[in-house]
């Protein structure tokens, strides 16, 4: 058996012992990546938090701790710079609740032409979600993730999502949670990478650092054809955060044309 198809079984049946992962839909550094035009692309993402808070953000809301969560997402290029998503479904299991259905999200995704063959890379992605109670306090929320990356001749980039959530409350409610991402690619196959997930609160007043969110997380990829993976293992930074989570993203071309634009 050759090991990288050794590997990645490894990596789907650890996907299959999980039994729960974080309460949220993906956790992800956007790189710049879209899927080529014509391309029909899925993600199924999957967190599980073995080690969690253990009261809800909101009265009736879901508790992080034994929590499973998971998501199709789906992709197509429209173009070579824009990208067209859908969340759904998006579900989970939880104390207290057990499985629910906790609503939708679309996305578009705006990036630079050619992004694989830049040093400097950059986009901005927009969601807007539909959420059940259970999942946000808000019916509807969205996302602004821009996007800007680095990469240097030795294998190495850096990415950075300077994230804000929208509650649609005005700006005094808008959100500051970005993303970071340093990545070394060892092949063509195999990419390893620091990440870190951060929740400083409102952007008018950030909050007393022992509230905010800081996870920071290592990563493995695998690249391959006709699944590519990404796992990942987070560890808390504050008292409030998850202590530890994990993630497991299966990635696939449905149109079997194995396409891929961006970083």
């Amino acid at each position: 058996m050759r090991c990288d198809h050794l590997a990645f079984g490894v990596l789907v049946w650890l996907a299959s012992c999980g039994a729960a992962q974080a309460v949220t839909d993906e956790i992800q550094v956007y790189t710049g990546d879209i899927v080529a035009p014509g391309v029909v692309g899925l993600t199924l993402h999957n967190n599980y938090t073995p080690d969690g808070l253990k009261t809800p953000d909101f009265p009736g809301g879901l508790i992080d701790n034994h929590a499973y969560s998971s998501v199709a997402e789906w992709a197509y290029g429209v173009t070579d710079w824009f990208e067209a998503g859908l969340y759904l479904p998006l579900y989970s299991n939880t104390a207290g609740h057990g499985w629910t259905y906790n609503g939708f999200k679309l996305r578009a995704l705006f990036v630079q032409p050619d992004n694989a063959e830049k040093d400097f890379y950059y986009g901005v992605n927009f969601e807007f979600s539909w959420n059940q109670k259970q999942w946000d306090s808000q019916v509807n929320t969205g996302e602004i993730r821009p996007i800007i990356g680095w990469r240097f001749a030795d294998g190495f980039s850096i990415t950075f999502n300077p994230i804000v959530d929208n509650s649609y409350k005005g700006f005094g409610a808008l959100e500051f949670v970005p993303a970071t991402r340093l990545d070394y690619a060892i092949n063509s196959h195999w990419t390893i990478a620091a990440e870190e997930y951060d929740d400083f609160g409102s952007l008018r007043r950030f909050l007393p650092a022992d509230q905010q969110w800081h996870q920071l997380w290592g990563t493995v990829d695998y690249t391959g054809n006709p699944i590519s993976v990404e796992a990942g293992v987070g560890f808390g930074l504050t008292p409030a955060t998850d202590n530890l989570a994990f993630k497991l993203m299966l990635m696939s071309d449905l149109t079997g044309k194995d396409g891929l634009l961006g970083g």
